[in-house]
């Protein structure tokens, strides 16, 4: 159990900032376990290779992924001077976001749900 008060431990929590370069796609309008079939196959592999898969890859989810990783390769250039070369996936995951509810009229009067997912998609990446 960490010591100290409580404010003092979220201060010294918040100071360690994560400096990899990352990119977060908010509110997508995929389902998490569709993005993940995505996000499972280019995790840990070199950009170069995680770009052809999702390319080629014929899921929706791909193609959001897509700009997203490319984001991320555009931070990494931009903000920490990486070299594009040397990056690769180091992480990436969809957390579940909120679910719209839409309802879809059935037989004899009776309605069913229908719920619309939505998922917040993030990618890290680092140098090998």
């Amino acid at each position: 159990m960490a010591k100290g008060h409580r404010s003092q431990i979220k201060r010294e929590r918040n100071a360690e900032k994560d400096t990899r370069p990352s990119a977060k796609l908010s509110y997508a309008r995929v389902s998490v376990q569709k993005a993940c079939f995505v996000l499972d196959a280019i995790r840990g592999k070199d950009i170069q290779t995680a770009l052809g898969i999702v390319t080629y890859n014929p899921r929706y989810a791909s193609t959001l992924i897509e700009k997203l990783l490319k984001s991320a390769i555009a931070n990494a250039e931009n903000n920490n001077g990486m070299d594009p070369a040397k990056l690769y996936v180091e992480e990436c995951f969809a957390n579940k976001g909120p679910t719209m509810k839409r309802v879809k009229p059935r037989a004899q009067g009776r309605a069913y749900r229908i719920e619309k997912r939505m998922s917040h998609i993030t990618i890290v990446l680092n140098e090998r």
